[in-house]
């Protein structure tokens, strides 16, 4: 045991809700630009081919950030790194509230995004405060809250932004995210960072790091397929959504992806599944959800005669919901028990990698949509799906082939020599 987990307590479960309660508050900064991005256009002036910079340069700033602020978690001490980051996000969704020109907007957008990274800073620092046996579960926990923020993103936006204006999501976001700094200044320990070295090196190291662990190189990339899959689905929903034999307005596309919300109780269960041994048998089943998915969205997408159709996209998107969460839960305890000392790096590089394959997704989905509509965008989802669930498969064959056992002579010059 080193030195900084034995000095703090193990994790109880008030800690282990405020963690996911705190994910789920920050990432809605990520989220909320995407339902009111019209009114945000039309308020600011902005052209047709700079509407999609407000939630672009979010995105953006994230993926910056998990490259380039969440490493510093290994390098600096944890609590003030956090605490710092977070008060930055908040100054940064004030700014986004306030009536000032365009441009000073998308750079808030910006800083908001690089800001929130933060959330990836919070869950290495939950592992190290959490026993191994026990790991699993609290990153399960803190996970879901995670995604129930990205799930809840989208409609709590609307309902704020319809009834008080765009200014009024930022401004209310803010105050949320200043509450949640006050509140963990009072619970986090301080835990000194395990690496000492200069922050270029500290950068430079991800790329090794990447090379020399196989285990964070297949949980990345089982990741990044599985959310593929997921952002297709969701990035073009709402659009099938919208048209017939449904015709949902705003608040039933709303209710729609809040019903989707229950698949994130897959992750707690992946997290006990995982401290259970028994991972590979839930990875299994969350493959088979997302691929089920993929079907079930087809189906419910070419009944056009019958509202009924709302059915299988309903539970399409529950299952999708559960199997991308659940493995990404699994692949998020798996990598937070290598190299205790490389917690950020290697959540900042995993995370990275999975965002990106959302981005792909997302991307291509939208050719798919515009090229052979709904269909196109279930092949993606499918796509996706099959390339994680054949991925796995092929590391299971890999696991199972044996080891050759050394002859007599070889081990016995190794009983001499080692």
């Amino acid at each position: 045991m080193n030195a900084t987990t034995a000095s703090v307590a193990p994790m109880t479960r008030a800690p282990v809700l405020l963690f996911a309660l705190a994910t789920a508050v920050i990432v809605q900064g990520l989220y909320a630009a995407q339902p009111l991005v019209g009114a945000i256009a039309a308020s600011l002036g902005l052209a047709p081919a700079e509407v999609s910079l407000v939630s672009t340069l979010a995105m953006l700033g994230y993926a910056l950030g998990l490259f380039l602020l969440v490493p510093l978690s290994d390098l600096i001490e944890s609590r003030r790194l956090v605490l710092l980051t977070l008060a930055a996000n908040a100054l940064a969704l004030l700014a986004a509230a306030l009536p000032i020109p365009a441009s000073a907007f998308l750079a808030a957008s910006l800083l908001t995004g690089l800001t929130a990274a933060v959330i990836q800073m919070l869950i290495p620092m939950a592992a190290a405060m959490t026993d191994e046996a026990q790991r699993g579960r609290v990153i399960g926990n803190i996970t879901s809250g995670l995604m129930l923020g990205i799930m809840l993103a989208r409609p709590l936006a609307s309902v704020i932004g319809g009834h008080w204006g765009w200014h009024a999501s930022y401004l209310v976001l803010a105050l949320a995210i200043a509450a949640l700094t006050l509140l963990l200044s009072r619970s986090m320990p301080r835990l000194p960072p395990l690496h000492r070295t200069s922050y270029p090196a500290l950068l430079l190291s991800m790329a090794r790091l990447w090379r020399e662990e196989p285990l964070l190189r297949r949980r990345a990339i089982s990741a990044a397929l599985c959310f593929g899959a997921f952002s297709a689905f969701w990035a073009l929903v709402a659009l099938r959504l919208a048209l017939a034999p449904f015709h949902l307005d705003a608040d039933g596309i709303a209710l729609f992806a809040l019903v989707g919300v229950s698949g994130a109780i897959s992750a707690p269960l992946a997290g006990r599944l995982g401290d259970a041994g028994k991972a590979r048998i839930a990875e299994r089943a969350f493959y088979a959800c997302v691929v089920l998915a993929a079907g079930l969205a087809w189906l419910g997408g070419v009944m056009h005669a019958s509202s009924w159709g709302l059915v299988p996209l309903v539970l399409a998107a529950i299952l999708l919901d559960a199997g991308t969460i659940g493995d990404i839960t699994l692949g998020r305890r798996d990598v937070n028990l290598i190299r205790p000392e490389a917690r950020g790096r290697i959540n900042g590089i995993y995370t990275g990698v999975f965002f990106l394959g959302g981005a792909a997704g997302s991307a291509v989905a939208g050719l798919a949509w515009a090229h052979a509509g709904w269909l196109g965008v279930c092949l993606v989802v499918l796509g996706f799906a099959l390339a994680a669930l054949g991925g796995g498969l092929r590391r299971e064959e890999a696991d199972a082939i044996p080891l050759p056992r050394p002859s007599p002579e070889t081990a016995l010059r190794c009983n001499r020599t080692c």
